[in-house]
């Protein structure tokens, strides 16, 4: 055994590796949730609804923005920072993470943005910045739980 594997059956550069990726993660979110309730960072704050398309809310005049959307970032979050103790568990928040902003991405994609199904609301941008979330999350969270977990046959029982 290494001097950077530990006896728990994890590497330990992994390990910070991936709590300090999750507490990025949780601290962008957290931070992105809050700003979209400053008037000025959301230019038409005024317009802002609850949830749905006609919300004219702008974070950073790009990303449509709702209550329910920035509800939803302030969760993403609270549960990365909660998470980034845990190598394991900051492993999953990245994976799932990523997993429903590439739904969300999809999502976005395949409905009008003046439907009634945009209840987030999505537009253009968000769904561009989704597709970006999805593709580091996902390839983080498994590069990170690969080195985490080490090669096959080398972890240590739980």
């Amino acid at each position: 055994m290494d001097a950077t594997h530990t006896g728990r059956g994890h590497n330990d550069d992994a390990a910070r590796f991936l709590k300090t990726v999750a507490m990025l993660f949780g601290a962008v979110f957290l931070l992105v949730g809050i700003a979209g309730f400053i008037p000025g960072i959301t230019t038409n704050y005024d317009q802002m609804q609850f949830a749905g398309h006609e919300s004219e809310a702008m974070l950073i005049g790009l990303f449509q923005v709702s209550i329910l959307h920035n509800i939803v970032h302030l969760l993403f979050g609270i549960v990365g920072l909660a998470v980034a103790k845990n190598p394991r568990a900051a492993a999953h928040y990245l994976i799932w993470g990523g997993a429903i902003y590439a739904l969300l991405w999809i999502y976005g994609l395949v409905i009008g943005h003046e439907s009634t199904a945009n209840f987030v609301p999505l537009n253009t941008a968000d769904n561009w910045l989704h597709f970006f979330l999805a593709a580091a999350m996902l390839a983080l969270g498994f590069i990170g739980k690969k080195k985490l977990d080490g090669p096959v046959g080398t972890q240590a029982p739980a």
